[in-house]
């Protein structure tokens, strides 16, 4: 028993230093680009921010390059240690209702506040560059059901994990380990290998993280340089604090959820994705934890099996922050521009928004492509999107963060079902 603990405090140890690591960075990369950026004219405030982005771009890069044969490994090991096709389809199943469900949840969520607090009216159009969305809505002309299978079925997994598409990844994975699965104990030497490759990846973890608060403080500084932080408040004063109050309802629901199935370990699994959560919220990237977030929930109690198998899909189906966001943005654009939603028409886009997400997780700024072209479907001025942009980036702090606790609490909880004889969650 002594042992066990001599061991865990150390680990504990690390775990609050990094965490404290990483909000010192983003204290001071706040306090260096508002300086940059009280200093210096717009040109130069530019050139610093784009080189001290560099130390951001260098982390999540670090972190890309793992994700993919993680993501490969842990799954292809994860479901060949499930068995057979009756446990695959039984997990696979209830991550899917959840994710489902907590998708229409989250998307309920952004509707209801957006209605009620109305963010939208009164907006004043005229200092808005129109022009700064064409990046965004360039890339709605290919969004469509032929993109959409296009995107979820790989023509080579090769390809897929090059461009670390984690959906066309985990298609891959599944096919691959139920074969592994049905052909029994002939294929476990390779699962074998797969399974110490994986764990070579997560000790690579633990150098990348090494990196996170450099990363951290290049991002928050690079943002804080070129943008005058307290004019966009006050600008954004009506849209951010109303999607504030969104994503914490959101936070609540996830959280009281989490408990009535986790009950007493949902205090633990919190403490144990604090670090994730603020990695996220730092790099707007909730791909950027994706190793640190398997190595956590391991670490938690929940079997590599489980983890292996739900967080992939949860990165691909279950991005609630991001669900949240589209309903909330959407409508808030139709709003301004004064076009009048009713409910069965908020309601198909509600269910438009549920299909068309799904499995766009790689996409650089996928909630704003979805936003577009879901405006573009109900004859919103697409353009609207350029009002967004200017604090998308802290919007997706927010999002990032929030797509972490979601499948974190997802993960825990089926693994929870799939484990309530077996007694892995410990008192």
């Amino acid at each position: 028993m002594n042992s066990g603990h001599t061991t865990a405090a150390p680990e504990k140890q690390k775990k609050n230093r990094l965490t404290l690591y990483i909000l010192v960075a983003m204290v001071l990369g706040a306090t260096l680009g508002a300086i940059v950026h009280a200093n210096f004219d717009a040109a130069s405030a530019e050139k610093f921010s784009s080189y001290i982005k560099i130390l951001a771009t260098v982390f999540i890069r670090l972190v890309q390059m793992i994700i993919a044969p993680l993501v490969l490994t842990t799954l292809v090991v994860g479901i060949a240690k499930l068995g057979d096709l009756k446990s695959v389809g039984r997990i696979g199943g209830r991550a899917l209702a959840w994710f489902f469900t907590a998708s229409f949840v989250s998307l309920i969520i952004g509707l209801l506040w957006v209605n009620f607090l109305k963010p939208g009216i009164g907006v004043n159009l005229s200092n808005v560059d129109l022009t700064a969305s064409s990046e965004v809505t360039g890339k709605t002309q290919d969004f469509s059901i032929q993109h959409f299978v296009e995107h979820i079925i790989p023509k080579s997994v090769f390809e897929a994990m090059a461009t670390n598409e984690i959906l066309q990844i985990v298609i891959f994975a599944i096919f691959f380990g139920l074969a592994a699965a049905s052909i029994g104990d002939n294929v476990k030497p390779v699962i074998n290998a797969m399974d110490k490759f994986s764990h070579i990846i997560l000790k690579m973890v633990n150098f990348v993280m090494k990196f996170a608060p450099i990363g951290v403080f290049g991002a928050i500084a690079g943002v804080f340089a070129v943008k005058d932080v307290s004019d966009l408040m006050v600008t954004y004063t009506k849209f951010f604090s109303s999607f504030l109050v969104g994503i914490a309802s959101l936070w609540v629901v996830l959280i009281l959820v989490g408990y009535i199935f986790l009950r007493n370990h949902l205090k633990t699994l919190l403490k144990r994705i604090v670090s994730p959560l603020v990695i996220a919220f730092g790099t707007t990237s909730s791909e950027a934890v994706f190793p640190k977030l398997t190595e956590e929930l391991e670490r938690f109690g929940i079997k590599d099996r489980i983890v292996s198998f739900m967080l992939p899909l949860g990165y691909s189906f279950n991005l609630d922050g991001s669900m949240m966001y589209m309903t909330f943005a959407s409508i808030f654009i139709a709003q301004v521009y004064g076009v009048h939603l009713d409910i069965g028409t908020q309601l198909t886009m509600l269910i438009v928004l549920m299909l068309t997400s799904k499995g766009i997780a790689g996409v650089p700024r996928a909630s704003l492509v979805v936003v577009a072209a879901t405006c573009g479907m109900f004859n919103i001025p697409i353009e609207g999107v350029a009002l967004i942009l200017p604090i998308d980036h802290f919007c997706d702090m927010f999002r990032s963060a929030t797509n972490v606790l979601g499948n974190s609490i997802a993960t825990a909880v089926v693994g929870k079902w799939e484990s309530k004889k077996e007694g892995i969650l410990s008192e």
